[in-house]
């Protein structure tokens, strides 16, 4: 457990296991690197803002292990993704995921989405319904008032510190972290805006999942997407907090396999 970040901070996430395979593509003035590791059902985990795929340190063996083709993709900009400057937006980002699928051969694919990752999985879930087979959301807000007010926390600071080290060691642009973030931000601050129609509209399996310690993320505001989203299932992490995989990966884990079978039966 590393409920503190701290060795997070000093250490990072587990590196990927050997057998893991990497790769890249081109799309949309980016150079989009990706990870996977394992056969069977494709599941693509998307990172949060400002992280990488590395993140997921402590989720891709074991998914991998429980039978699933696990692919992790370091979006435009973050890890050892390129970006072409242009502005943000979840919509790109859902474009750059549909490409990796393309690229893969991928019919179709489980999307875990943590923060960001999780805007992105629910955007592309709307744009290209037959192409994801269910969507766990993971820690976002979908309107600017289900975010709560920013407060600066040890925990926050310590993931911080990780974000800029791991910037710095695989970014093509290491010495531009603060123009990333700001950029990010700005993304982050405005978007998405999601009506109860859009929410409404959703056709695939959802599971929102947040966990009880969030530092960003209303309770309430959880609970309203599990309601809106036709189907939905609201999942609660007790004792942990917007960084829930990284301080109890084996809490994580579960909600996530649970997620996965759910999925299959639907």
């Amino acid at each position: 457990m590393d409920a503190s970040l701290q060795r997070f901070a000093a250490e990072g996430a587990p590196a990927l296991p050997g057998a893991a395979t990497t790769g890249t593509l081109t799309h949309d003035g980016a150079e989009l690197w990706y990870a996977q590791l394992g056969e069977g059902p494709a599941v693509i985990l998307l990172h949060g803002g400002l992280g990488n795929a590395g993140n997921w340190g402590y989720q891709i063996p074991a998914l991998a292990a429980a039978g699933y083709r696990v692919i992790a993709l370091d979006t435009r900009g973050h890890g050892r993704s390129t970006s072409d400057n242009n502005p943000y937006h979840y919509s790109r980002l859902a474009t750059d995921l549909l490409a990796l699928m393309d690229h893969l051969a991928l019919p179709d694919a489980a999307l875990v989405g943590w923060s960001d990752g999780a805007c992105t999985a629910l955007e592309l879930a709307m744009q290209q319904p037959d192409r994801v087979r269910s969507v766990f959301f993971f820690a976002c807000n979908v309107t600017p008032d289900g975010a709560l007010p920013f407060v600066m926390t040890p925990v926050i600071e310590n993931c911080l510190v990780r974000h800029k080290a791991d910037y710095a060691a695989l970014s093509a642009t290491p010495d531009a972290f603060d123009a990333f973030m700001d950029a990010v931000g700005l993304m982050q601050r405005s978007e998405p805006n999601y009506s109860a129609a859009d929410l409404a509209a959703v056709r695939v399996p959802v599971i929102v999942a947040h966990s009880t310690g969030d530092e960003f993320i209303r309770a309430e505001h959880a609970a309203f997407l599990a309601a809106s989203i036709p189907g939905a299932t609201l999942v609660t992490l007790d004792g942990v907090t917007h960084f829930a995989p990284l301080q109890r990966p084996e809490l994580f884990n579960v909600a996530v396999l649970g997620f996965l079978r759910q999925s299959a039966r639907s």
